[in-house]
């Protein structure tokens, strides 16, 4: 937890000054139980009512001192507490833009976002709780135990024995939470992950009737995270009543001695009521101290969770080398002998070479699970070859800078995202809005009906993930967005495989009329790619064929049997 410290820079000030204002508190606490003790053995034993009066206003004026100084100390230790949440959420936030996301997968959604809310919000309440508690209970617990040998040392001895047993209870204890929790939090990224994959694929589930399946299956995930509370819940059930029992049982043997004190003359009323208030006070301290240190174990644990994904580092270097411009003809992208596989998983993609030139386009086709997503993926660098290298513009696509490397490549996935926000916002995303580029794109893209039909127009706000959209005018905005940032290179991976083929049609022919562009386009659809400079047929991961529509209706079987299930018979000659 200490490696999270460096989140509170920021509130230096009010690091320090909430534990000041709450030790503060705490001194106008320990005089209580003295002016208590003045008020019996002065005012009610001589009957003196003004004294008594004077000695009650100073309790009045001790409380309301240790009310003022006490909401100063919780409002600083708020407003450090909640900016170090503010701070460390970013800083992880900003941490996993840094990662691939080959990364991003292998640790998994439920876990990160687990992390950014859960682990976060608890690690906050641990460092607020102690900020209030980490110089005031302490304080009191030695200051009443100083207090109570000023009184009567010998009576101050069972204070000593109480701080000690209950030192070693709480030792203990804590640290069988400590391992309880780690077991919690584990249970629970499993319920998490479970809810998840439930909520996602709801609609298959109902359609395959698994829904009363996956309650089952889930039911065993959430009882088991049931049971590691309940074990952790029983541990710190029991502090409690333990604390209570064993200083309730010292207060009983401090009236004891101390009615015997007060009959023999060495001790007084007021000093025996004066010690059964400190260890009162105790008592409190003690039982707060119990839950700051539950809460920080708790705490200590989400911040090694955290850690861990600080630790994580990116799996993917970039360099520093800027794109440069180059002539028509020469060559723009290159594979050469690419191999790669996903984690624990065989070779998706094996020895892949092939070539493409400025100005050539560029139609990759194959069937259900062949590697063609994949060889786009690793254009941009969303992971790395395993072996062989991919070169662009004649230099290793590693030694580009990031920037330069997705600035040149654009792309537009199967899998489309659009995010809560305007049509506009959505397009431009993270550039600035220029009217004409916004037309164009939108013509280009054949979604200019999807404006015209909006009363808003470009201003039509989306819900997340476009859901008020159908899955072709989510195809197009992509598309739209993807040539709106004018990338030199641009994949197109199954981005129409929603949409009817006279809107594919069109498509596809003002494609062609964008000027120092070139294009990769995947699908499943030959209608799709049948025109291009060049196909390449993938196979099990590996390529069964390049050429021309007419030379792989030659060439490959494959390229044939796919073009007789969706073409005439005219078209395959």
């Amino acid at each position: 937890m200490l490696k999270l410290i460096k989140y509170l820079k920021k509130y230096k000030l009010e690091t320090w000054l909430s534990p000041l204002f709450k030790l503060i508190e705490a001194s106008f606490e320990l005089l209580v139980p003295i002016v208590v003790a003045s008020i019996i053995d002065v005012g009610i034993v001589r009957a003196d009512t003004a004294f008594i009066l004077s000695r009650g206003l100073i309790l009045c004026g001790l409380s309301i001192a240790g009310l003022i100084f006490s909401i100063i100390g919780q409002y600083f230790a708020a407003k450090a507490s909640v900016g170090f949440g503010t701070e460390l959420r970013n800083a992880i936030f900003k941490h996993l833009n840094t990662l691939s996301i080959k990364d991003l997968q292998q640790v998994g959604n439920d876990t990160l976002i687990n992390r950014v809310i859960a682990d976060t919000t608890q690690v906050q309440t641990g460092v607020n709780l102690f900020f209030r508690l980490v110089l005031r209970s302490p304080f009191i617990v030695l200051g009443a135990l100083i207090m109570a040998f000023f009184i009567n040392a010998k009576q101050a001895l069972i204070f000593v024995g109480v701080i000690i047993v209950l030192s070693i209870i709480i030792y203990f204890v804590m640290k069988g939470i400590l391992k309880r929790n780690a077991v919690v939090k584990q249970n629970l990224d499993l319920v998490l992950s479970r809810t998840d994959e439930n909520l996602s694929g709801a609609r298959v589930l109902r359609a395959f009737l698994r829904t009363e399946e996956e309650k089952k299956e889930f039911r065993v995930f959430t009882d088991r995270l049931f049971d590691s509370q309940l074990s952790v819940g029983a541990l710190d059930a029991i502090l409690n009543p333990i604390t209570l029992l064993i200083v309730n049982l010292a207060i009983i043997l401090i009236l004891y001695k101390g009615a015997f004190n007060v009959y023999t003359g060495i001790l007084s009323a007021g000093q025996v009521v004066a010690l059964v208030n400190y260890m009162s006070q105790i008592l409190i301290e003690l039982i707060k101290l119990v839950q700051l240190v539950i809460l920080l174990s708790k705490a200590s644990t989400c911040a090694d969770r955290i850690d861990e994904i600080f630790a994580t580092k990116t799996s993917i270097e970039y360099g520093s080398l800027e794109l440069r411009d180059i002539k028509k003809g020469d060559t723009l992208l290159e594979f050469d002998n690419v191999s790669f596989a996903y984690p624990d998983k065989k070779s998706t993609l094996e020895n892949i070479s092939f070539s493409m030139k400025k100005g050539e386009n560029i139609g990759i086709i194959g069937v259900t699970g062949s590697g063609k997503s994949t060889l786009a993926r690793l254009i941009v660098r969303f992971y790395d070859v395993d072996s062989g290298s991919i070169r662009l513009c004649s230099e290793d696509i590693k030694s580009y800078s990031k920037e330069a490397l997705l600035n040149f490549v654009g792309m537009a996935e199967q899998q489309i995202h659009l995010f809560k926000g305007s049509i506009k916002e959505n397009i431009t995303w993270g550039k600035e809005a220029n009217e004409a580029d916004l037309e164009s794109c939108i013509e280009a893209a054949q979604a200019k009906d999807i404006i015209r039909a909006k009363q808003k127009g470009y201003d039509t706000l989306l819900e997340e993930g476009g859901k008020n959209l159908s899955g072709g005018q989510r195809q197009r905005l992509s598309i739209a967005r993807a040539l709106y940032h004018k990338p030199k290179l641009l994949i197109l991976d199954d981005v129409s495989s929603a949409l009817d083929y006279i809107t594919e049609l069109r498509l596809r022919k003002s494609l062609e009329k964008i000027e120092d562009m070139n294009f990769i386009i995947i699908s499943q659809r030959v209608s799709s790619i049948m025109h291009m400079d060049k196909i390449i047929v993938i196979d099990e991961g590996s390529i069964e064929a390049i050429g021309t529509h007419k030379e792989l209706i030659k060439k490959s079987q494959l390229y044939k049997e796919i073009c007789s299930t969706q073409l005439a018979a005219e078209e395959l000659v």
